[in-house]
């Protein structure tokens, strides 16, 4: 029996969350951007894009062409807030949830929908009653596989509820444009449309050797997709995690300072809340980078002292950052808290270590000074002792 994976999507997040946050902008052109002179738009309401507004382009062009337009910094702190209501929404329905993003996730609904009549209605409800109790909208897709509910959920925005079966695949997933096919990059769809790879059916029909060679092992996984052949898998972490990491995706590539050194902050403490609330610390933090080329690199660092403290986390990923990534152009930033131990056994062991070294050091004291009481003179130190002296010389 398939499985019933629900992909959902919140509209417009960074926009809709200022405006839940400044409900006087509900209905008025917004955008989240930089106001500095390389500043880009970040997302862009709905009415905003009615003049043209896209994300990715530069602030001055969006003035150009909206003057009225109303300009908002990013506030991370409220998105990582309004996510967490998202996703505590989401685990009402079920508890088997994969986070795909700050606003995304995928859901396993086949316990919760199993005798499920309507499953339009089911998905209103749930859609509506997001709405009611957190302002937040939604698109949902709805499928046997996690491939074909992303791209569902991508169907109908804003406020969208799109179900897709396997007999549906060729009606509604195989006319689409290629470039809208999940997986296939901004830099791939290009080279695919010159050979003819128009739409994902053209795609799932084709068998041309240079297919293979543009889009390489990635080709029978994203032809298995088209196929409806994909992962029903939706991936929860680990009840006892080996490592605790979180990560954001930009919606466009940076290199201002300010606005990645928040975003690390922000991935540092919810790392640090759910280390905490696992009851872990750990002894290495790392900070993971994706690069324009969407190339992934990691630097990590290594303390003595294992920590869950958002200081610490936070500290030691910024210096990371500062020494290996600064200026880079950046699409993706994340920070990850490994070598986990619970914070139970760190102090379990710290207090039987700090118990034998204080017994050692007395028995040490107390053979020394019998020593010293035997032979009338204080001969007999401690090394460390005959080092301090010698320093005073």
């Amino acid at each position: 029996m398939s499985k019933i994976i629900m992909h959902i999507d919140l509209n417009c997040f960074f926009a809709r969350a200022q405006v839940i946050k400044e409900p006087e902008l509900e209905g008025k052109p917004l955008i989240i951007a930089g106001t500095s002179r390389r500043g880009i738009v970040s997302t862009a309401s709905y009415e905003a894009r009615k003049f043209g507004i896209n994300s990715a382009m530069p602030t001055y062009m969006a003035l150009k062409l909206c003057p009225n337009v109303i300009i908002r910094n990013p506030d991370f702190n409220l998105y990582h807030d309004l996510s967490q209501k998202f996703f505590n929404y989401v685990k009402k329905y079920t508890e088997i949830i994969e986070i795909a993003s700050i606003d995304e996730c995928y859901a396993d609904m086949t316990e919760c929908m199993k005798d499920c009549k309507d499953p339009i209605a089911f998905l209103k409800k749930l859609q509506d009653n997001l709405f009611n109790e957190t302002k937040l909208m939604c698109s949902i897709g709805l499928a046997p596989t996690k491939f074909l509910a992303k791209m569902a959920s991508d169907m109908k925005k804003p406020m969208g509820i799109t179900i897709i079966r396997r007999k549906d695949i060729q009606k509604l997933l195989w006319p689409l444009p290629i470039k809208d096919m999940f997986g296939i990059g901004k830099k791939t769809y290009p080279k695919l449309e010159k050979i003819n790879i128009k739409t994902i059916g053209d795609f799932a029909l084709d068998n041309q050797d240079e297919t293979k060679k543009i889009l390489g092992k990635f080709y029978y996984v994203l032809k298995d997709w088209a196929y409806g052949k994909g992962s029903d898998e939706v991936i929860t972490e680990a009840s006892d995690p080996k490592s605790i990491g979180n990560s954001t995706t930009f919606l466009f590539d940076t290199d201002d300072y300010d606005e990645i050194r928040s975003m690390i902050y922000q991935e540092s403490l919810d790392v640090s809340k759910r280390a905490e609330k696992e009851s872990k610390i750990g002894y290495t933090i790392t900070l993971n980078i994706k690069d324009s080329d969407f190339k992934m690199m990691s630097k990590s660092e290594t303390i003595q002292v294992p920590t869950n403290s958002i200081e610490d986390i936070y500290n030691n990923a910024l210096k990371l950052y500062d020494t290996y990534f600064v200026n880079k152009l950046i699409r993706l930033v994340g920070v990850t808290l490994s070598n986990l131990i619970s914070k139970k056994e760190f102090y379990v062991q710290m207090s039987f270590f700090d118990i034998e070294m204080h017994k050692e050091k007395c028995a040490t004291k107390i053979l020394i000074n019998e020593l010293n009481n035997k032979c009338k003179k204080n001969i007999f130190m401690k090394a460390s002792e005959l080092g301090e002296k010698n320093d005073v010389k």
